[in-house]
């Protein structure tokens, strides 16, 4: 029996993904983006309830000036996103395709009952809908 192409997100999201807390510092944030190759990250408290978003955009002016100035670097809390796009695990791929056109994040949480279960990128949904389109080719 053939693979089903995926349709919704709970099909392509990355379930144990890379998080930080509101305390993480600055220099273990851009360390975790660099070796999952992410552009951003959820933060999230002791419960993994999701309370911000960071990415490197937020932090590069600040990794900046901290290295010029030989600072302590500065903690997630205090350059995080509070307002964060979030999608739940049933949505749709292409209703998430379509939010994520123009300046949309690259990354988007995946909340359900408020709880982080997993992230989606730009990558897996492009993946999956190829896969959509391979699937209605045959």
């Amino acid at each position: 029996m053939p693979n089903k192409a995926p349709t919704t997100v709970r099909e392509i999201m990355s379930r144990d993904c890379y998080r930080v807390t509101a305390t993480t510092s600055v220099n273990t944030l851009v360390e975790g983006l660099a070796l999952h190759r992410l552009p951003g990250v959820p933060v999230v408290d002791q419960r993994d309830h999701l309370i911000g978003f960071i990415s490197e955009q937020d932090v590069l002016g600040k990794v900046l000036e901290s290295a010029y100035l030989d600072d302590e670097p500065p903690l997630v809390k205090e350059l995080m996103r509070h307002e964060v796009l979030a999608v739940t695990p049933n949505k749709s791929i292409t209703d998430l395709a379509q939010e994520m056109l123009g300046t949309k994040p690259k990354v988007f949480p995946v909340v359900e009952q408020e709880r982080l279960v997993g992230i989606v990128t730009r990558r897996d949904v492009l993946m999956a809908i190829l896969r959509m389109r391979g699937k209605n080719k045959h």
